[in-house]
């Protein structure tokens, strides 16, 4: 485990923000799965780009366009080999819940029709579900959901009794946000596809646990956020089917998505650039080129051994204070923990850790349906990355400690 100590050691001293105080306390982050931190060297080369670099993309012939064009446009190659895809597969977006948005419409109008039905799941954060909703009533579709087992795995009879050849979108999330719980995710699109269903896979939380191979998968599309790996906020990508996304209409309209335009028509760009109108987050994707350099360096074997070593030593000292009840207990499983206190408010527990530097997340986590399936308004859920040590494990244990003492 030493050996282990090191490598993440050296790898934590990387995140600047670990070297401030919180209320005269060190910082102990434990809320990854909302956001991750960033790496300095994803800090300068943002810095850089805005101090030496700035300039639009796609629209100027001179050096310094043609330069942050280039650099933008090796992001989309660099994404496309991180998930094992081609470059015009990937469409930048501003995050996962815009990547939800974009395909729920633009396959509504290019796939669906009157009556056909569309599968979510009671695992899915809000940006899972919401948008089909609002899809579904637009067109007059009929929206599914699966069900899940008490210990938060799908209902995998419920899932194949929902199929039928009315079913053209199954969208599940390969990583539930709030229990860690990973999903058969190549077992569930196997099935969807025996129907001719497409699948959409909400990789938000996957990308930081796994290596990705979407085809593997079976993902017809596939979304993620940069924030969910160390990189820039406001900037996501979602993979599409080449062959699906010729066949979609455009989501915005504007500049760059257009091939010509006239008062009476226009025509459209190529994919992926159809779908990205407008300037856009030029230094969110030239900032998650750098994040993926540095998760390159990462072995994700030691990373599991290690996220999951501080897992179970959480584990360990929530059994034992009686009054935990912890929520997921399933095996195989992201290093997310969502638990309350019994005859405690989360959120006055939550505030108490804060009080002593100890950052979790309280609340429903963007998943109220799945709240209501546990019984709960909410949790306290912690969750760790490659930055978290076994004192970060010590103090958040001495603080829940000490907000039992104070609430029960």
């Amino acid at each position: 485990m030493s050996d282990l100590q090191n490598y993440f050691k050296n790898i934590r001293e990387q995140f600047p923000q670990l070297k401030q105080q919180i209320n005269g306390h060190p910082l102990t982050y434990l809320d990854s799965t909302n956001t991750t931190l960033k790496p300095q060297t994803v800090i300068d080369r943002i810095t850089r780009f805005y101090t030496m670099e700035n300039s639009n993309v796609h629209r100027g012939g001179y050096t310094l366009s043609q330069t942050t064009t280039q650099a933008f446009e090796d992001t989309r190659k660099k994404v496309a080999a991180f998930l094992g895809a081609e470059p015009e597969e990937i469409v930048y977006v501003r995050g996962t819940t815009e990547g939800v948005n974009f395909i729920a419409q633009t396959a509504a109008l290019a796939f669906l029709k009157p009556g056909d039905e569309i599968m979510i799941t009671e695992l899915e954060h809000h940006a899972n579900i919401v948008p089909w909703q609002l899809v579904a009533e637009q067109r007059n579709l009929v929206l599914k959901v699966c069900k899940i087992h008490d210990d938060g795995s799908i209902d995998e009879n419920d899932f194949k009794k929902n199929l039928s050849n009315k079913t053209k979108i199954v969208s599940f999330t390969a990583c539930s946000n709030v229990l860690g719980n990973y999903t058969p995710v190549a077992k569930l699109s196997a099935l969807a596809h025996e129907v001719g269903a497409m699948v959409v896979i909400d990789g938000a939380q996957l990308v930081a646990q796994k290596q990705i191979r979407v085809k593997d998968l079976g993902a017809d599309f596939f979304v993620f956020s940069s924030h969910k790996l160390f990189g820039p906020t406001g900037i996501g990508f979602v993979y599409g089917r080449k062959d699906l996304l010729e066949k979609m209409p455009p989501y915005h309209g504007g500049g760059s998505m257009i091939s010509k335009v006239t008062f009476a028509k226009t025509t459209y760009n190529d994919i992926p650039h159809r779908f990205e109108a407008g300037t856009p987050h030029i230094e969110g994707v030239i900032g998650f080129n750098e994040a993926l350099t540095f998760v390159s360096k990462i072995d994700f074997t030691k990373l599991r051994e290690w996220e999951m070593h501080l897992h179970d030593l959480i584990m360990k000292g929530l059994k034992a204070i009686p009054e935990v009840i912890v929520y997921g207990t399933k095996d195989n499983k992201a290093p997310i923990i969502s638990f309350n206190l019994k005859g405690a408010h989360n959120s006055d527990v939550a505030q108490i850790l804060d009080e002593q530097g100890v950052e979790v997340r309280a609340g429903h986590h963007c998943a109220q349906p799945l709240m209501e399936r546990l019984g709960v308004p909410g949790t306290i859920r912690v969750s760790l990355s490659v930055y978290n040590d076994e004192a970060d494990v010590e103090r958040f244990l001495k603080a829940l400690g000490k907000a039992k003492e104070i609430l029960l």
